[in-house]
């Protein structure tokens, strides 16, 4: 199994050739859902490349936006359900086409102890996505749609490493729980702040923002 060679400057080669043993290599390709809620829960994704979405999903089956997954990142709440051996509260799908590495949870268990390296990267996965969703709890309840708006955009240009973001204006209107229409019309509004550039499925996101 190929990974790429950077991961090694995260991990280390001992832990990096553990991964290439145990670990499962997944082509995600956009749109495609990796777990739904109560889905068995056996592995962590960590992501080479591309994203992940990560949302909640009620019975109606209305979506809420959770967070982003980049490259070198992994999933908290599944880790937490792994260790747990609960089902998976959350659904995670590939918000472009990606490539993910499923690392099973007897594997999880055992690095914990025997790789340091492998021991802060699940820490600070799970105090980063804690704290994103903290700050998406603020959002919701202290800021203006604009301004959460705004948030999603940094946030989701972060996840992907670069400016131009892939997504429609209805499946951004989705993750912020309101209509197309509200979407588009302040999106339109930063467009003319000169705070970003609209394009067909996708949106450059400028130093202004």
């Amino acid at each position: 199994m190929e990974i790429p060679s950077h991961f090694e400057d995260l991990f280390g080669p001992n832990l990096v050739a553990e991964i290439k043993a145990r670990g499962k290599r997944m082509h995600l390709p956009a749109g495609r859902v990796l777990l739904e809620p109560g889905d068995p829960v056996s592995a962590m994704p960590v992501v080479l490349s591309g994203m992940l979405k990560v949302s909640r999903v009620d019975e109606s089956g209305r979506a809420l936006f959770l967070y982003h997954l980049g490259p070198e990142e992994g999933c908290a709440m599944t880790f937490t359900c792994c260790m747990d051996k609960h089902t998976s509260e959350i659904q995670a799908a590939a918000e472009e086409d990606s490539e993910i590495v499923l690392i099973p949870v007897e594997a999880m268990s055992d690095w914990l102890v025997k790789y340091p390296a492998w021991k802060l990267f699940v820490m600070r996965t799970v105090r980063e996505r804690f704290n994103e969703l903290l700050g998406m709890i603020d959002q919701i309840a202290f800021h203006r749609l604009d301004e959460r708006l705004v948030s999603y955009l940094k946030e989701k240009a972060k996840a992907a490493g670069g400016t131009l973001i892939h997504g429609s204006h209805e499946s951004i209107a989705e993750d912020l729980a309101t209509s197309r229409v509200v979407i588009s019309r302040l999106l339109k509004q930063l467009e003319s702040q000169g705070r970003v550039l609209l394009f067909r499925n996708q949106i450059k996101v400028l130093d202004a923002l």
